[in-house]
C-alpha cells in the first residue's frame, strides 16, 4: 500500500494547508464571476443594488420597482412598472394540485423552509417551459417564481392552523397582499412597510451560499425552478437563514431592558455567540441593520409595544462598547426579527421570508451566469491510500 502523508485539516481560519497546496476553506474571498448585480464594501459598511445605494432604494422605492431593478439591470419608466407589477399580481395564485401538495406537508408538521422547496420543484411540471433557458423565458420565470413565494408561505401557515386559504389579491402590492393572505385582512400601512422594506433590504447581497447554490445548479443547464430550489436547500441550513429568529429568541430571554448587559457580558464571559451580531463580509455596521433600526422603532410604536425595541438598543449599547473593537457589529437580523414578532409572524417564517425577497436575487443571478456559462467543476485534494488490493468478502476479517 501506498504511503501516505498524514494531514491535519483544520476547520478554523481561512487557508488550509495540504499535500496539494493551500486550500481556501469555504472559498472566502474567492471569486466565482463577474457581475453587476450587487456589490458590498464590507469595511465602508455600503451596498449597491446595480450601482444605485440600498440607502436611496430603502427610502424612494419599493419591493416592485427594487425588483425590477435588480432582473433588468435599471429602474423601469412608469408604464414599465406597471406591467410588471400587474404580471406579479397575475402570477401569484397556484395550481390546485401545488395547494394540495402544501396542505399534506402542513397538516404533517413539516417546516415551511422544507415545504418551500417541493412547490416550487412541482411548478416546473406545470410550466411547459421549464428547460427553455432563452432570456424571455427565464424572465418570465423569474416573475413568476417571485409571485407565488408569498402564496406559498401564506398557504402553508393557513393549511398548518387549520384554516381555509385566502386566495391572493391582484389589487394589493406585492406585501400587502402578502400579509392579507396571511391574516385575511389588509394591512395598514407601517405593517405593510415593514415587510417591504424588510424584503427590499434582502433582494441581493452578492454571492451568500444559497446563491452560490443557485449558481452551481443552473451551472448544469438545469431549469431555473431546479437551481431556485437549489438556493432554498442552502438558505434552509442555519448557519446561513435563520439567524433573526435566534436574535428574536434572545430578545425574549432577555425580558427586560435592564436585563440586557448583564445577560450579554454573561454570555460573552461563557465564549458563547450573541445572535444578530458579526458578519462574513461586513466589518463595521451593516447598512441594512441601520436602515432596518428606524423601521422597528416606528412599527414599534405603532403596536404600543417598545419593549423589544429597547431591549436590542441596550444589547446594541454593549456590542458597540465590546464587540465593535472586533469589527462585531449588529447586521440585519439583529432587528428584523422584532418586526416579524411584531407583526404575528410565527419563529418558522421567518427564513421563508428571507426566501421570499431572496428569489429575485437567485434569479438575477442564474440569469446572469447563464450569459457567460462555464459547468462549474471544483477539484479536492484527497488524502487517502491508493491501490489498495481488493480482499474477498468471505476472506475479510
Amino acid at each position: 500500500m501506498e504511503s501516505v502523508k498524514k494531514v491535519e485539516i483544520s476547520t478554523s481560519g481561512k487557508v488550509i494547508e495540504s499535500p496539494c497546496g493551500p486550500i481556501i476553506h469555504g472559498l472566502e474571498d474567492v471569486l466565482i464571476k463577474v457581475t453587476s448585480i450587487s456589490d458590498i464594501d464590507g469595511r465602508k459598511g455600503i451596498l449597491w443594488y446595480r450601482g444605485y445605494r440600498i440607502e436611496d432604494l430603502a427610502k424612494y422605492s419599493n419591493f416592485e420597482e427594487t425588483a425590477y431593478l435588480v432582473l433588468y439591470g435599471k429602474l423601469p419608466t412608469k408604464s414599465e412598472l406597471s406591467e410588471f407589477s400587474e404580471k406579479l399580481a397575475a402570477n401569484r395564485d397556484l395550481p390546485e394540485e401545488v395547494y394540495s401538495i402544501i396542505r399534506v406537508l402542513a397538516e404533517n408538521k413539516v417546516h415551511p423552509m422544507l415545504v418551500l422547496e417541493s412547490p416550487v420543484s412541482a411548478l416546473a411540471g406545470f410550466d411547459p417551459k421549464a428547460g427553455d433557458l432563452s432570456k424571455d423565458a427565464l424572465y418570465d420565470q423569474a416573475i413568476r417564481l417571485a409571485a407565488v413565494f408569498p402564496t406559498i408561505i401564506a398557504a402553508h401557515y393557513r393549511f398548518s392552523r387549520g384554516l381555509g386559504i385566502i386566495r391572493p389579491r391582484r389589487d394589493l402590492s406585492h406585501s400587502a397582499n402578502f400579509l392579507y393572505m396571511m391574516f385575511g385582512s389588509i394591512p395598514d400601512e407601517v405593517s405593510t412597510r415593514a415587510i417591504d422594506l424588510y424584503l427590499v433590504l434582502h433582494i441581493d447581497h452578492e454571492v451568500p451560499a444559497s446563491t452560490f447554490a443557485t449558481h452551481v445548479a443552473i451551472s448544469t443547464w438545469t431549469d431555473l425552478y431546479s437551481a431556485i430550489v437549489a438556493g432554498i436547500a442552502a438558505l434552509k441550513g442555519p448557519l446561513h437563514g435563520g439567524a433573526n429568529e435566534a436574535a428574536m429568541k434572545q430578545y425574549l430571554e432577555i425580558g427586560n431592558p435592564s436585563n440586557a448587559r448583564p445577560y450579554v457580558e454573561k454570555l460573552l464571559a461563557e465564549g458563547k455567540r450573541l445572535m444578530g451580531v458579526g458578519h462574513r463580509v461586513y466589518k463595521t455596521y451593516d447598512p441594512r441593520a441601520r436602515i432596518y433600526k428606524d423601521l422597528v422603532k416606528e412599527l414599534s410604536e405603532k403596536k404600543g409595544n417598545m419593549t423589544y425595541y429597547q431591549i436590542a438598543e441596550e444589547v446594541e449599547k454593549v456590542v458597540l462598547e465590546k464587540l465593535a473593537p472586533k469589527s462585531l457589529y449588529p447586521n440585519i437580523d439583529f432587528w428584523s426579527g422584532i418586526a416579524m414578532y411584531l407583526l404575528g409572524i410565527p419563529y418558522e417564517y421567518y427564513t421563508p421570508i428571507f426566501a421570499m425577497s431572496r428569489v429575485v436575487g437567485w434569479s438575477a443571478h442564474a440569469i446572469e451566469y447563464l450569459n457567460e456559462h462555464r459547468l462549474f467543476r471544483p477539484r479536492a485534494c484527497y488524502v487517502g491510500p491508493h491501490d489498495v488490493q481488493y480482499v474477498p468478502i468471505d476472506q475479510r476479517k
